[in-house]
């Protein structure tokens, strides 16, 4: 669907406006026409528990990677600036902040921060900033929940300076192994269940590092087509961490029984993709995805997807996996969906596609209320486990009217922010402070934070933060920019 088949948020002058247009577009989902403050007792102001903490607020903001680290996986100044924001942005849980890679070859990019036990001194100083940013912005530390996101990348590691792929998968993809430079009948970048083992330890040694350096939590990261995500849908894995339900969890849930097991004072998390797409192409007038009955009759690469119709949710395991995380006493679960590399509409709803993407095959407020009822599954099916909602920056001047309506509704216990921090930290103390929002500084989804890392280039807000706006980076991104849309014409 072209950018100008819809009616973009920023056309929507009141909330009111926006029901009418979900009620085109048959979604069911609450807005609330007021915002209230923390003063008149807004759902958003609310304190709860995450594990053994006190959480002053429902705001939370989501982990993100700002490819902008330092070589040896130290944070840089743009790092602990960002982090500066999400303390100043008056959110009171801190979902891992970061995607820290557990080791070398699980780095997202070459400037993606560490948590290796050589790490722990940079990741203090990294919290540090946050704590003393949070102050600064006249906000308490004693209700603030900070976390450190574990992850290893996977399928789309790319941990050196070159640049180039350098996949571990857990088995090979019919369409996405192309994408990284695996070959059909090429096994080398195929963990085997000897390596897992060792990266259970690398994970435990992450946590350990994450506790002494101050953090509350670590997020067990399983999504967005990354490793733990990635095992989750090895149906054709044959060993002890693939096939069954059973195999194909046991890598997930043995990192975090041993980091309760052996860590018993850090809380744990995990942000799980609870249902993925096949891979989307661009085709005219949109994405669209690939031909998945080529391969037969059942698509088997997709966690939480309908094998014989995967563009449906098959919510039968992901329900599973969220008792069985339940069980295994994990705090929350941040809910999301597919990955951005291969159907970014699923996992980030936004009305200009970054440079490696196309343009969006759906109304991106589909896209964002989807998120928003995954969510509110989730907290049906495991009432006990504390859910975190994803897909709201693309609701706009409208996000915390959505926001407040459905943490009351009970849909979840906290909502999420991603790439809304980067232009607006302060959106959050904004909403519960004054009741409105500064529109000059919403996201209204330029992907510019995508496009600019996939060309190597640090991810933020160049549209809309000045420090960007003046970073040699930005006449650099603007001439990708200005070639994509010359290629596209």
């Amino acid at each position: 669907m072209p950018t100008d088949r819809f009616t973009k948020v920023a056309q929507l002058k009141t909330p009111d406006q926006l029901r009418r247009r979900l009620a085109e577009l048959r979604i069911e989902l609450p807005v609330d026409a007021d915002l209230l403050t923390a003063s008149n007792h807004s759902p958003l102001a609310e304190a709860w528990r995450f594990g053994p903490h006190r959480v002053g607020n429902r705001w939370c903001i989501h982990p993100m990677e700002g490819w902008d680290g330092n070589a040896d996986g130290t944070p840089s100044e743009l790092t602990l600036r960002r982090w500066r924001h999400f303390g100043s942005s008056g959110a009171k849980l801190i979902w891992g902040g970061e995607a820290a890679a557990v080791r070398h070859d699980g780095r997202a990019n070459p400037r993606q921060i560490m948590a290796t036990p050589s790490h722990r001194d940079s990741l203090r100083a990294l919290r540090a900033s946050l704590l003393e940013a949070h102050r600064q912005a006249g906000c308490t530390t004693d209700d603030l929940v900070i976390g450190l996101q574990l992850t290893h990348s996977g399928r789309f590691s790319r941990p050196n300076d070159s640049g180039r792929p350098e996949p571990r998968v857990m088995y090979h993809h019919p369409w996405l192994d192309a994408r990284v430079g695996i070959a059909p009948d090429d096994d080398a970048s195929l963990f085997d269940d000897r390596e897992l083992e060792r990266l259970i330890d690398d994970y435990l040694r992450a946590a350990e590092t994450a506790r002494a350096a101050g953090f509350d939590f670590v997020d067990v990261k399983a999504c967005h087509g990354y490793l733990l995500h990635e095992s989750l849908s090895a149906f054709d894995r044959t060993g002890r961490f693939g096939g069954s339900y059973e195999n194909r969890t046991r890598l997930l849930l043995t990192i975090i029984e041993r980091i309760r097991s052996e860590v018993p004072d850090l809380a744990v998390g995990v942000r799980l993709s609870v249902f993925d797409r096949p891979p989307y192409v661009s085709s005219d007038g949109g994405g669209a995805p690939v031909d998945w009955k080529a391969t037969g009759a059942s698509y088997r690469w997709a966690f939480g997807a309908d094998p014989t119709n995967p563009l449906e949710v098959d919510w039968s395991e992901p329900k599973r996996l969220l008792r069985d995380l339940d069980r295994a006493g994990v705090a929350a679960v941040n809910v999301s969906a597919g990955s951005p590399y291969y159907c970014p509409h699923i996992q980030r709803p936004a009305a200009f596609p970054p440079s490696d993407g196309y343009r969006p095959p759906e109304d991106p407020l589909a896209g964002a209320a989807r998120l928003l009822d995954a969510a509110r599954q989730c907290k049906l099916a495991a009432p006990e486990l504390l859910i975190v909602a994803t897909g709201l920056t693309y609701f706009q001047d409208y996000l915390p009217h959505v926001a407040q309506a459905i943490v009351r509704d009970r849909w979840c216990d906290s909502v999420g922010l991603g790439r809304m921090v980067l232009s607006y930290p302060e959106l959050p103390r904004d909403a519960l402070e004054q009741g409105r929002l500064d529109r000059k500084r919403i996201c209204r989804t330029f992907s510019d934070c995508t496009t600019a890392p996939r060309n190597g280039l640090v991810s933020g807000c160049y549209p809309l933060d000045d420090d960007y706006k003046r970073r040699p980076e930005s006449k650099t991104l603007h001439e990708i920019k200005r070639k994509l849309r010359r290629g596209r014409s």
